[in-house]
């Protein structure tokens, strides 16, 4: 039983403590609580120069917030985890620091590992969570139990189209007079990795199922490379129509490329993803005229989505440089977990952030952006997130198609004429 002196001295205690507390109040102003956002990123290895742009996206929008005051009593501050060269120990390594800090509430990243299985860390640790990664690999994770995974969502919508879209694409040019294809053969070149694997497969579907040849059918290993000479040999033994390359990796596509036009052929030349990445054209300059490439959940950058050009220069403005997919993807990405933030009134309560990810409906850069409730991936269309086809010209990228947001339009390359 307590004496009534130490009753005394424990009131006399709290009165001194709400009495400082009354002062500091006074004297100091209220901050906000500092919520961590957790990005995996390939801050170093052969995807450094995306990994970079997903940092500065996220940082930009963590910026605008805090200068703005916060949001929801919140400020909020970015640490990153180094996934590296994107191997699974690299990023598992990456994934543990960083559920293993209590100050993060959320995590996102544009792509971590291969395969996505940080998927099932997330939901185990019942961490919201949003990517920009190999949607196949996310549907295949997500689709079988769409409940369980509640913590994620993708601003990547189906690979569907990637699968079937060019082989289109390719014969809506020839069907409207702009190229000719007297042979219908194409070469197809891939890299050893899940997004170049999956997408140069569904391709190599398509072509066939429309009747095309494949004269080369080559893989290489993930990671650097640097001659193509050797795969360029067979490419030019029997001449295609179309020359593919899915190899990401932007250092890797403008070495195919400089090699390619050595001893060019006269072939369309589509490269998946890599001209996208500003670090292309600086390394192939005007050799990068006429290259062709697509999109899927990149920036629609278009009179009728002025919010991508809006976000684009915000990007420039603040970094000196312009941004690829990347770069504005996260700063969306960060801001619809803003919005979630805002909706529920806090950071900390997972479940309700989870939910109100998922009634996501808003324009970003990318188009309209709505999830699919079965595979929790953005919705693909025309009226939502379409694909893209996208042409260079003195370091410019042109919009060629779709038709309905197109800017320009598509014009022979420099070797085909």
């Amino acid at each position: 039983m307590k004496s009534k002196s130490a009753g005394n001295r424990i009131r006399h205690m709290l009165m001194s403590s709400a009495l400082i507390g009354v002062f500091a109040t006074a004297s100091a102003p209220a901050f906000a609580d500092v919520v961590k956002i957790g990005l995996l990123a390939p801050i170093t290895g052969p995807a450094a120069a995306d990994g970079q742009e997903f940092q500065r996206g996220v940082q930009m929008a963590i910026d605008e917030a805090n200068a703005a005051g916060g949001v929801a009593g919140n400020t909020f501050e970015l640490v990153v985890g180094d996934v590296k060269d994107q191997s699974a120990g690299n990023v598992t390594s990456a994934v543990e620091r960083l559920l293993g800090d209590p100050g993060v509430q959320f995590m996102l990243t544009g792509y971590a590992s291969l395969t996505n299985f940080e998927i099932d860390n997330m939901a185990e640790a019942e961490m919201p969570y949003m990517l920009a990664a190999t949607s196949q690999q996310t549907k295949d994770i997500i689709a079988p139990n769409p409940d369980k995974y509640m913590c994620c969502w993708s601003l990547t919508p189906s690979f569907d189209a990637y699968n079937t879209d060019v082989t289109l694409f390719v014969e809506k040019l020839a069907a409207d007079g702009k190229i000719t294809l007297p042979t219908k053969k194409v070469a197809i070149i891939s890299s050893d990795n899940a997004y170049s694997k999956t997408i140069s497969e569904g391709m190599k579907k398509t072509f066939k199922e429309k009747g095309w040849t494949i004269t080369v059918d080559e893989i290489v290993p993930f990671g650097e490379v640097t001659d193509w000479r050797s795969i360029l040999a067979k490419v030019r033994e029997n001449v295609p129509d179309v020359v593919i390359n899915t190899d990401y990796l932007p250092g890797n596509s403008a070495s195919f490329l400089n090699q390619f036009l050595e001893q060019p052929t006269k072939s369309l030349v589509f490269l998946q993803y890599a001209p996208s990445v500003p670090e292309f054209v600086e390394l192939t300059g005007k050799k990068s005229n006429g290259v062709i490439y697509n999109l899927l959940g990149g920036a629609l950058t278009t009179p009728k989505n002025p919010r991508a050009d809006e976000v684009a220069a915000k990007f420039k403005a603040k970094y000196g440089v312009e941004s690829g997919t990347y770069g504005v993807g996260l700063y969306e990405m960060t801001n619809v977990y803003f919005d979630a933030v805002k909706k529920v009134g806090g950071a900390s309560d997972h479940a309700a952030i989870m939910k109100a990810l998922s009634e996501t409906d808003k324009q970003v850069a990318e188009g309209r952006l709505k999830f699919d409730p079965a595979t929790h991936l953005a919705t693909q269309g025309d009226d939502y997130i379409p694909i893209t086809f996208f042409q260079i010209w003195d370091g410019q990228r042109t919009l060629i198609s779709p038709e309905k947001y197109a800017t320009g339009a598509f014009k022979p390359q420099p070797w085909m004429q």
